[in-house]
């Protein structure tokens, strides 16, 4: 079975159509709905509740997306109970018929690519190439797991037998209710990946996406269920963190949780995962991810790679190169090369073809910016960047500059701590051990990368860095843009809970659960 993955930008330069690709993209933008109320999902109904948030762009605050339901726990518990009654249907259903629901959903999705990227960018910031892979890559997701519900016959294999007369089979069953709890910066991706992942194998879900993004989550769950799901299977709650997600969280009723965001508050749910028994938890949370520069390395495929890691959608990746670790004999002229690609970058409206670096996603986040960039001018120094940007489209958004910072000891706020924001620290060292020692000193193991042209030295960083999701020489990404298929993303230590890879062999497994049936004939 060959998987391809869907690539709408790449196919489009090789083909020759990105006129065709640009007006689609900008068609869309100016279709979008703005300012309309929408709805929770409940069951096959659509309910409103008396009060709502707005969903306004970080792009321009005066741009009113939308209204969402300021949902409450009485709110849940009816999408609990909704959930809990289409369980026994949809689980039973044969699973080749789950599959041909969710290739219809992808198809749908196709249709609709530029639309769903139009919301991404309205709504979290991401220029348009970022954007648009995100839906690729969610479409990615609902192909190879219907790929892999083929390829394993549905989790279904027959045992030797023990005694004679007796057949027996391991069977995959799904849980139950699954709450996914979505992050904002692959609103699309995130949730459809997670979502497919938990109700292809059986499971019905209720979806909370984050109150900074709701608009791509609630059109992705329009189009699955315009593609055939049966009411109830998916269902959609809006609403704070604090109250929805907690309710979630601490429902009796919920059989699984599927959570992308924070260390704190993943640890919160893995804490609170025994409920009335042990329910399984597949929490991403977040990284603190090095790059090595060796001093074999190709520098200027080094700085691409680390540029686009760190800067790309402003850092707000969990994979996101936030620190490059560059040996000591070329770190001058690294460090000069670094600063000039980085002086490069346009900022700007994200909705502009030539924009790479957008907005952040919130006023908070700005405010950490702004903290943490006094907090490096007086514990090490800056080396570029370190201001918000004013003036302008920028007085109505959330904009700041690339920021590289120098000179901090390797204990450091900065260095250890996750910030989710364009902020690079750079470090030096002597030898490889010494690089790859610091890169494993934090708490967090999800991406990483080296440059090098040595054999031995990738070796060397493939066998002892701790880290899931690894690259060495990779000029279009350094620690970020694993590709569905070809690079399970999950993480190790404080960044993931199972270590198992989202799009990898061992994912859907995690859905389900083992039972073993065995028939007896006559002795």
């Amino acid at each position: 079975m060959v998987f391809a993955n869907e690539k709408t930008f790449e196919n489009a330069i090789k083909m020759k159509k990105i006129e065709e690709f640009h007006w689609a993209y900008e068609s869309a933008l100016n279709s979008i709905t703005l300012g309309a109320s929408y709805p929770n999902i409940v069951g096959a109904v659509e309910k409103k509740v008396p009060a709502e948030f707005e969903d306004r762009s970080p792009i321009d605050r005066s741009i009113l997306l939308g209204r969402f339901p300021r949902s409450t726990v009485d709110d849940v518990n009816k999408a609990v109970n909704a959930a809990k009654e289409a369980f026994e249907g949809w689980s039973l259903i044969d699973w080749s018929q789950r599959v041909s629901i969710f290739r219809r959903i992808a198809h749908l999705m196709r249709n609709e690519k530029f639309s769903l990227a139009a919301a991404v960018t309205l709504d979290n910031g991401k220029n348009r190439y970022e954007a648009m892979a995100d839906v690729d890559e969610a479409i990615d997701f609902i192909e190879f797991y219907c790929d892999q519900m083929i390829y394993y016959d549905g989790f279904a294999v027959e045992t030797p037998p023990a005694y004679h007369g007796e057949k027996s089979m391991s069977i995959m069953r799904p849980y139950g209710v699954w709450a996914i709890i979505c992050p904002f910066n692959f609103p699309v991706v995130i949730t459809t990946g997670m979502a497919t992942a938990a109700m292809i194998a059986g499971n019905t879900v209720i979806i909370k996406p984050s109150s900074l993004a709701p608009l791509p989550v609630y059109m992705i769950c329009e189009i699955m269920r315009r593609a055939g799901l049966p009411p109830g299977a998916l269902n959609f709650v809006a609403g704070s963190g604090a109250e929805i997600g907690d309710a979630l969280i601490h429902h009796p009723e919920i059989s699984g949780i599927a959570f992308t965001g924070s260390k704190e508050i993943g640890y919160s749910i893995i804490k609170s995962s025994i409920n009335r028994w042990p329910r399984p938890v597949i929490a991403e949370m977040g990284g603190k991810n090095a790059i090595i520069v060796s001093s074999k390395a190709n520098l200027d495929d080094a700085v691409d790679g680390v540029v686009a890691s760190a800067f790309g959608y402003g850092g707000q990746k969990c994979s996101a190169c936030s620190r490059v670790i560059v040996f000591e004999d070329v770190a001058d002229v690294f460090i000069k090369k670094l600063i000039g690609k980085t002086q490069t970058l346009k900022i700007g409206d994200p909705r502009e073809r030539d924009v790479f670096l957008g907005p952040v996603i919130s006023e908070k986040a700005v405010n950490d910016f702004v903290k943490f960039a006094n907090i490096a001018k007086t514990d090490g120094k800056i080396l570029t960047g370190g201001s918000r940007i004013i003036g302008g489209i920028f007085d109505r958004g959330y904009y700041v500059e690339p920021t590289i910072v120098a000179d901090l000891p390797s204990d450091h706020f900065l260095i250890r701590n996750e910030l989710f924001l364009p902020f690079l620290c750079v470090e030096r060292a002597v030898t490889l051990e010494e690089a790859v020692k610091r890169a494993n000193e934090v708490e967090y193991g999800l991406t990483g990368g080296i440059f090098t042209t040595d054999e031995k030295e990738i070796e060397y960083y493939f066998d002892h860095i701790e880290a899931g999701v690894v690259y060495a020489n990779r000029r279009r990404g350094g620690s970020t843009g694993a590709m569905v298929g070809t690079q399970p993303f999950g993480g190790w230590k404080a960044s993931g809970s199972t270590g198992k890879g989202a799009g990898g062999p061992y994912y859907l497994m995690q859905f389900m659960r083992e039972q073993s049936r065995t028939r007896c004939g006559k002795a």
